[in-house]
């Protein structure tokens, strides 16, 4: 099997879990899915957002996570994540957090957008680095108090990931 029909593969079961739990009403109609390097599945999730009552339970987040879990790691290099849909800002940051540099996604943010989904304004909001009190106030404060607990981790030489 050719790597576009594995991740043809893949997306099938991405998009069975967000349909199976869509349909429950656990969350939206995202799915994902990781694959190593040898296109080995490591975990399949969906989003659980309205069943978690969790904002940050996005399919590709829950796929990380899971992911992990089997490899024991929260360095996902080599990695593939395969997706629903373009990954939200959130998932974004997570995915690049993670080490995986390769994402195969379904629908694009005007996509979402035009069910509902805020994706897209989220990008223009950082695009545009937007200062939108209606939207986030976002206050720079206590920074000296921070810089020591920063300063104190970068002494004792801990793990940056």
């Amino acid at each position: 099997m050719n790597r576009d029909d594995k991740h043809k593969d893949v997306m099938m079961k991405a998009i069975e879990e967000a349909r199976k739990t869509m349909n429950a009403d656990i969350g939206g109609p995202f799915g994902a899915a990781v694959i190593d390097a040898d296109g080995k599945l490591l975990s399949v999730a969906s989003n659980s957002v309205l069943h978690d009552h969790d904002a940050t339970a996005h399919a590709e987040v829950n796929a990380i996570r899971k992911a992990g879990k089997v490899l024991g790691t929260y360095d996902l290099s080599g990695c593939t994540l395969i997706t629903t849909a373009y990954p939200c800002p959130m998932c974004l940051g997570a995915i690049i957090w993670s080490n995986i540099k390769h994402v195969v996604y379904g629908c694009r943010p005007k996509d979402a957008e035009a069910i509902g989904f805020r994706d897209d304004f989220i990008y223009q909001f950082i695009k545009h680095e937007t200062q939108n009190q209606d939207v986030l106030a976002i206050d720079e404060q206590f920074r000296m108090e921070c810089l020591e607990l920063f300063k104190e981790y970068a002494q004792k030489n801990k793990t940056i990931y």
